[in-house]
């Protein structure tokens, strides 16, 4: 756990440093988190009943605060040896291995399977060390995110925050510049979980139906948008589904599919490997966005890193150099890299969207993959859309009067919100394309560009190290998600325009 020092003021240098911030710092009261921007942080779900908001200082007021009374003094100490994780009271606490496997689902989904297609816009040895790389990155921005909250939670003195609650809170106790933009900020991270999830569900859509195509075929030829809507209402009814209790079998079987569907595929790709000569080493730049897209889409896990951490049993165990998260984050690396770099050198350009469509036609094992992980996502589409319906359903529901009209919008939004994703899959039936397109515009939003400017921000009150290290670490990161983001964006979209004119 990071651990908080308070300095003592000393010498003629400190206290310049200290009279440069102190108009700023002496206008951080109460009142800066209240009013006019929305009032202060929502308090955490398992948060105690005398569980406030508090008074929000960087070390130079705290040191300002050191000729001052000594009240001033004890909060600043209470406020520095406050440990979020000790104020937690969850009725169902997870373990570190059942933080671990929720982790690797969360991680592991139609991503893994796009691998090989992403290798391909890479080629094999840019893609081997790309996505070790990336896998890194990804990494560590989930730590940054971790910390953040942390330390948020100790100024605020708040158990837990969310992934939304982290980005409102950092503007909220950063610069008085910034703060009007709290709102603004959580918004925007919430809208773009908003996106990632409805471009999941749109993938997973288009995932289900080329896989069942894909068997059907050996036995008579049906257009793929027959198959999406023949899809269309049993996935309605069983998104209908309200509470998560009664999907954790689902969610089970889900996993078990999964397992086994990419056991088998394995199988398949190590057999007969050829050379490596007979593949690219080295992409051309113009297909490097889409790699780009499919590796950033592949790392989806962000969103669910604060709800695990802050739902542990012993968070402490969650971070750290053989923490759970590195754990799981070396596990789904090794993976992602594994199943892109075989099964790229095993079908070459051929390589489709997902790997699971390579796999031999006639074999009847290689049907029942593709049969087996058409229904391990199949299921697996519910857990994907409960975070989006969960974003938009209170604002619905707020707008009706009775229990009745509540439920019925409820049951209406549902059934628009997955027709509207039913419909994106039928405009876009590329899968790779939409997979570089999802990844590029969301996932690198909230992997890659959230995560460092939510530190910046954070920390500015704090100090960025020696040489202000964590500032250049955190704009490389910057402008490597934006570059991606832009990049990858415009190839993606040039990818879907050429498909639809040829």
């Amino acid at each position: 756990m990071r651990k908080i020092w308070i300095p003592i003021p000393e010498g003629a240098a400190r206290k310049k440093k200290m009279t440069e911030r102190q108009p700023l710092l002496l206008q951080s009261d109460a009142s800066d988190y209240e009013g006019s921007r929305g009032g202060p942080a929502r308090p955490a779900r398992s948060s105690p009943p005398d569980n406030t908001l508090v008074n929000v200082h960087s070390e130079d007021s705290i040191a300002a605060s050191g000729s001052g009374s000594g009240d001033d003094d004890q909060a600043a100490l209470d406020k520095a040896s406050y440990n979020p994780t000790l104020h937690r009271t969850l009725e169902h606490p997870t373990s570190n291995s059942e933080t671990l496997v929720h982790l690797l689902k969360g991680n592991i989904g139609t991503g893994i399977l796009a691998m090989p297609d992403a290798f391909k816009n890479a080629g094999l040895y840019v893609g081997l060390f790309g996505t070790l790389i990336m896998g890194a990155i990804c990494t560590h921005c989930m730590h940054m995110l971790v910390n953040c909250s942390h330390e948020l939670c100790r100024r605020l003195q708040q158990p837990a925050l969310d992934f939304s609650d982290v980005a409102y809170c950092s503007f909220e106790t950063g610069p008085l510049g910034l703060r009007r933009y709290s709102l603004l900020a959580r918004r925007i991270v919430t809208t773009f979980l908003f996106i990632t999830q409805i471009g999941f569900c749109c993938v997973y859509f288009l995932f289900v139906a080329l896989n069942i195509k894909d068997v059907m075929d050996h036995y008579f030829k049906i257009d793929v948008h027959i198959y999406l809507l023949i899809m269309l209402m049993p996935m309605i009814v069983l998104n209908l589904v309200r509470n998560l209790k009664y999907l954790t079998p689902v969610s089970l079987i889900a996993a078990i599919l999964t397992v086994a569907g990419l056991a088998i595929t394995f199988s398949y790709m190590l057999h007969d490997l050829p050379d490596v000569h007979t593949v690219k080493p080295i992409a051309s730049w113009a297909t490097l966005p889409l790699y780009f897209g499919t590796a950033i889409y592949a790392f989806e896990g962000i969103g669910v890193v604060l709800p695990l951490e802050n739902n542990m049993r012993t968070p402490d165990d969650f971070g750290g150099t053989t923490g759970v998260l590195n754990t799981g984050m070396v596990v789904v690396a090794c993976l992602y890299t594994s199943v892109g770099f075989f099964g790229y050198l095993k079908y070459g350009e051929d390589v489709k969207g997902s790997i699971t469509l390579n796999l031999p036609q006639g074999d009847g094992l290689s049907q029942l993959v593709r049969l087996t992980m058409a229904v391990a996502i199949f299921l697996s589409y519910t857990l994907q859309f409960y975070v989006p319906v969960n974003i938009v359903e209170p604002f619905v529901r707020s707008h009706f009067d009775t229990t009745r009209a509540k439920d019925l919008a409820a049951t209406i939004l549902r059934t628009v919100l997955v027709t509207f994703t039913f419909l994106l899959a039928t405009c876009i039936p590329n899968l790779g394309s939409i997979i570089s397109l999802v990844g590029a515009v969301s996932s690198s939003a909230l992997a890659l560009i959230a995560p460092p400017i939510i530190e910046i921000i954070t920390y500015y009150h704090v100090g960025y190290g020696r040489y202000n290290w964590m500032l250049w670490k955190d704009f490389l990161i910057l402008i490597f998600g934006l570059c991606g983001f832009v990049f990858g964006t415009w190839a993606s979209l040039a990818q879907i325009l050429n498909d639809r004119t040829h």
